[in-house]
């Protein structure tokens, strides 16, 4: 009996991270991505300078593999300019291949003309070029502002799936391993023509040069192999389309034209401009029909509900006692989170979350309304509830809400840097990367609040009790349904993707082990936690880069949003509503809220479930809703 070769043996062995094999997700198919293989056939391919595919490429569960000698370099039947290619694949022990872009059929191989962005064995593989590397070209780099400045190889070894993302798009290019981004180059630059000069390429007329050609697969003469492969070609003004199925053409106004923030000045005793920075808008269950506004900088603020309201109390001021966000590499901390006790209206008690102003630590702590007046909060009231140690400025997380079981739920970060460095995100043994479930009526162990007994980690060995969910990276945002108690969250994402989440109580939203529904990194899988969820929805970063968590709209004014979430994108501005149906799962649509591009800070809500968007503005106004 002739035995299969060990290497093509690997290759076919279940490793799989993909659910699905060779499908678009809901976003990809309406957002322009297209597959390049089916799975099925080798339709769309041939070797270079031939016409079809040679033997020695099978389609074997799946997969596009190199399996037998004599197989040739196989690329594209189309050619394309700008674009993104997004492919699965994995390498035999010791093995090599590439995948090369803009490459054109003349006299010599394919690499004579088309950079390579490499694919080989990192552990036993020969070659000094890294998978992931642009061949001779581009090496990882480390972003300046990282404060783990070693370069990252994010491979996954042989035998195991990998994950290439790779842009080329002139002057953003761009590749990703494993949702890792390993560098970014611009085409035909100073820089470009002088590192092909530098390279063994340059003796090659045209190297690197064409600006379109076929992508090719490289035989190298080992075992390869590739699926779930993607493509999405850019529009001629280097946009995508948005993953939306219609535009609702909402506009946005001010919700209180004539409101005035009482004691809030654009400009500081320094003179330093000081934009109000909303971060929540809320009310309390108490009938009075109050907003209450907080601010990024440390301020509350209370004023009636009602379109013409002119006047606001400053209901409590922590300045001084939050960390200043305006500070260098502050910007995700401050003043992050409110929310008023559902029984309010008898114990006048509320919450917050905030950084700590000079050591590294977050903190819930519970204030009380003054017995005095209803418009102020009592300051000498605090009582610090829980402090949780942050390694870093960034992901602190910070939003804050009641359930409708009366218990608080808190959203944290992973803890910050980038790659998740501590693992937090799968390790049940820290607070970080998860969100909390706490019992604040009640005290006990040397503790302002207890655990829940039905809380999904209580009885597992080195867990955190407090724990209710996990895997979450940057939390911006969250949010309950009223109508069906659902929580909302919108989860920040590092290279390539944002998602909104459904939260389930136990659930593992898979960071760092995935960004999205999409594999992320090489950390060993941790043994004690649930499979991943799938996120409800997700885009990529040519969508956008920073997911604002919305609300639920479940007012009457606009009939158009009623039971959709409304969320936005931070840095491109844009604003969606989605529908999606969470007794069966499925999502219904993507629309478009509003034309314009508007930077959300935040959503908030009023008692009878009309959602607000909050901005950042040195006129004070900061509060807006949607209108036709």
């Amino acid at each position: 009996m002739k035995l299969m070769p060990f290497a093509l043996a690997l290759l076919l062995m279940p490793s799989a991270f993909a659910d699905t094999l060779n499908e678009l997700t809901e976003s990809e198919k309406r957002s322009g991505w297209t597959l390049l293989f089916d799975g099925e056939t080798t339709d769309g391919w041939r070797n270079y300078k031939k016409d079809n595919v040679s033997d020695g490429w099978k389609v074997v569960d799946g997969a596009l593999v190199r399996s037998s000698r004599g197989a040739g370099d196989i690329m594209t039947a189309g050619k394309y300019d700008a674009f993104e290619l997004s492919l699965e694949y994995k390498i035999s022990k010791g093995g090599n291949s590439g995948v090369m872009f803009h490459v054109v059929e003349g006299d010599g191989p394919p690499w004579r003309t088309g950079p390579e962005i490499q694919v080989q064995d990192n552990v036993d593989g020969h070659d000094p070029q890294k998978a992931g590397w642009l061949y001779q070209l581009h090496q990882p780099t480390v972003p300046k502002w990282a404060t783990n400045k070693e370069p990252v190889d994010a491979t996954r070894p042989a035998g195991e799936w990998n994950q290439l993302y790779i842009r080329i798009n002139n002057d953003d290019c761009e590749v990703c391993m494993n949702g890792v981004r390993y560098y970014r180059f611009k085409l035909n630059n100073a820089d470009w023509k002088s590192r092909i000069a530098k390279s063994k390429f340059a003796k090659f007329e045209g190297f690197g040069t064409a600006g379109n050609g076929h992508i090719c697969l490289q035989d190298h003469g080992n075992e390869v192999a590739y699926r779930n492969i993607k493509l999405r070609d850019f529009n001629a003004d280097g946009t995508v389309p948005q993953p939306i199925d219609g535009k609702l053409d909402l506009k946005g106004e001010l919700a209180f034209p004539n409101l005035k923030w009482d004691q809030w000045e654009p400009v500081n005793d320094a003179g330093k401009v000081r934009p109000l920075r909303l971060m929540e808008l809320t009310y309390a269950k108490d009938g009075t029909n109050r907003l209450f506004a907080a601010s990024q900088f440390g301020e509350i603020w209370t004023f009636d509900n009602n379109r013409d309201v002119e006047k606001s109390s400053l209901f409590l001021d922590l300045r001084g006692k939050v960390k200043d966000f305006s500070t260098r590499g502050s910007n995700e901390q401050g003043l992050l989170g409110l929310a008023m006790h559902p029984n309010f209206k008898k114990n006048g008690q509320f919450f917050v979350y905030y950084s700590h102003p000079t050591e590294p630590k977050s903190i819930v702590s519970r204030f009380n309304v003054s017995k005095e007046d209803p418009n102020k909060a009592d300051p000498a009231s605090e009582l610090v509830v829980m402090e949780i140690d942050q390694p870093y400025q960034n992901h602190n997380g910070g939003p804050i809400e009641f359930g409708p079981d009366g218990f608080l739920y808190v959203a944290l970060g992973d803890g910050g840097d980038r790659n998740d460095p501590h693992g937090n995100g799968q390790n049940l043994g820290t607070l970080l990367g998860s969100i909390l479930r706490i019992d604040v009526d009640q005290s006990s162990d040397g503790k302002n609040y207890t655990i829940p007994a039905d809380n999904p980690f209580v009885d597992v060995a080195g867990a955190r009790p407090e724990i209710y969910a996990h895997g979450i990276r940057n939390p911006w945002r969250i949010a309950f349904n009223k109508e069906d108690g659902t929580l909302w969250v919108g989860d920040v994402g590092q290279e390539l993707w944002e998602e909104v989440i459904v939260v389930k109580k136990g659930g593992n939203y898979g960071w760092s082990g995935r960004e999205g529904s999409h594999t992320f990194g090489n950390r060993k899988p941790t043994t004690n936690v649930s499979k991943p969820l799938e996120p409800v929805w997700e885009y990529d970063h040519q969508i956008g880069k920073s997911i604002t968590g919305g609300r639920v709209y479940n007012a009457s004014r606009l009939p158009e949003l009623t039971g959709k979430y409304l969320y936005a994108d931070y840095v491109t501005g844009s604003i969606w509503a989605l529908h999606y149906d969470t007794n069966s799962g499925k999502l219904l649509s993507n629309e478009q809220v509003v034309p314009e591009s508007i930077a959300v800070l935040a959503f908030g809500e009023d008692q009878n479930g009309e959602v607000y968007y909050l901005t950042n503005s040195t006129r004070g106004e900061s509060i807006y809703r949607f209108a036709k």
